[in-house]
C-alpha cells in the first residue's frame, strides 16, 4: 500500500447540526451532500474530511452503533501566526462550536494553541507552531519558516 491518505469519515449523531457547523458556520462548501446520508468537505488537496450519519455509519460497518461518537481523535488546524489560533478559535464559537482550551502556550514542543469542539463533540486543535509549516501545494515541513 502506498503512504497515503485520501478521505477521513467521522461517525455523526446530528449530520444537520454538522452542515449547519461547517456549512453555514464556518463557510466551508460541500463537495458531496446526501440528504440524512453524509456530507463531504475537500479539507486539503488530495484530503477529503466526511460527516456520516452515526446509524448509517454502522449499518455501513455491518455493526450494531455502540456508545458515544469519537473518541481520542483530534484534527488539526494549523495557522501561520499566534494571533490567527484566537481568531479561528472564537470563529469555531461563534459558528456554535465549543471552545475547550483557549489560545495558550502548549506543553510541548514551543506550539501555540487551543482546542475547541463541533457541536457532536469532534474536537479541533488550532495551533500555529514555529517548527514546522504548511508548503504551497499543501504538504507539511517540518523546519522553520523559509
Amino acid at each position: 500500500m502506498d503512504q497515503s491518505l485520501h478521505f477521513v469519515t467521522l461517525s455523526t449523531p446530528d449530520l444537520d447540526a454538522t452542515r449547519r457547523f461547517y456549512g453555514d458556520g464556518l463557510g466551508w462548501t460541500a463537495l458531496v451532500d446526501v440528504e440524512e446520508e453524509v456530507v463531504f468537505f475537500q479539507a486539503a488537496p488530495g484530503l477529503v474530511l466526511g460527516f456520516f450519519d452515526a446509524d448509517k455509519f454502522e449499518q455501513d460497518l455491518g455493526r450494531e452503533r455502540p456508545g458515544s461518537g469519537v473518541e481520542g481523535v483530534v484534527l488539526a488546524h494549523n495557522v501561520p501566526d499566534r494571533e490567527a489560533v484566537a481568531s479561528v478559535l472564537e470563529a469555531f464559537e461563534n459558528a456554535g462550536g465549543t471552545i475547550l482550551t483557549p489560545a495558550r502556550d502548549g506543553a510541548f514542543g514551543g506550539i501555540f494553541h487551543g482546542h475547541a469542539a463541533d457541536p457532536n463533540g469532534v474536537v479541533w486543535e488550532i495551533a500555529h507552531n514555529p517548527g514546522w509549516r504548511i508548503a504551497a501545494d499543501g504538504t507539511v515541513v517540518f523546519a522553520p519558516p523559509e
